[in-house]
């Protein structure tokens, strides 16, 4: 706890003083350039990642980066979802999962939840998942499967994004446009789903904008340079 109280002295001192039109104009509201639905994972820091200063990325995270269908009972996420896109207008919604996902491990290792029922249940939201892995054939090494089933977690969790009202009316009027990543923290790595090939390609290949599956030609505008 120490540490962490004197990261917040340090913060004032040194890091607010030279922010402050910053975040005098935040205090008037907020304007994010996206909503990012990330892992609860200490490792992970959105910010950090996409070097975006404060007011820049509305950020929504739990265990495994889930997002439970519009049909689940009324949750916090479906709630952050809602107002990012209705009350926000964010134009991009970014999914990202991450390599070495602990919540994903558990999935595909049932045992190791066993002191973790809530845990367990709540990944029910990524079952689909391991239908969505290879059967039969040469069995993966576990590195491997954890690395495709996150990769899988996250095309789940798109589908899941898009059972939502206000993410469907926005990505068809051509508002709003999904995204899929995988960081490797430990490479510092993004890999961004290409929704034309039906694969995960770095993000500096991922050059080609796409609105819940419709091609890029049918992007306007300023979307036009972006992932």
């Amino acid at each position: 706890m120490t540490r962490i109280i004197q990261g917040v002295f340090d913060f004032q001192k040194r890091i607010f003083g030279g922010k402050q039109s910053l975040f005098r104009r935040l205090g008037k509201g907020q304007q994010p350039l996206a909503l990012f639905i990330t892992c609860s994972d200490s490792r992970i820091n959105p910010n950090l990642l996409t070097q975006t200063e404060p007011g820049e990325l509305f950020i929504l995270r739990n265990a495994g980066n889930l997002v439970p269908p519009h049909d689940a009972p009324s949750n916090g996420e479906a709630a952050t979802i809602e107002y990012a896109v209705v009350q926000l207008g964010v134009r991009d919604i970014i999914l990202c999962g991450h390599a070495k996902c602990g919540a994903i491990h558990g999935l595909l290792e049932p045992k190791a939840l066993e002191r973790l029922p809530r845990v367990a249940e709540w990944l029910a939201l990524a079952q689909p998942v391991l239908a969505r892995m290879p059967q039969g054939g040469p069995t993966l090494s576990p590195q491997d499967a954890l690395s495709r089933a996150v990769e899988q977690n996250v095309l789940v969790q798109l589908q899941h994004l898009r059972s939502h009202p206000s993410v469907a009316e926005a990505t068809t009027a051509g508002k709003l446009r999904l995204h899929g990543w995988v960081y490797d923290f430990e490479h510092g790595t993004v890999l961004a789903h290409d929704a034309t090939h039906g694969q995960f390609v770095p993000l500096s290949e991922a050059i080609h904008p796409h609105f819940d599956g419709q091609p890029a030609a049918a992007v306007r505008g300023d979307f036009d340079d972006c992932i």
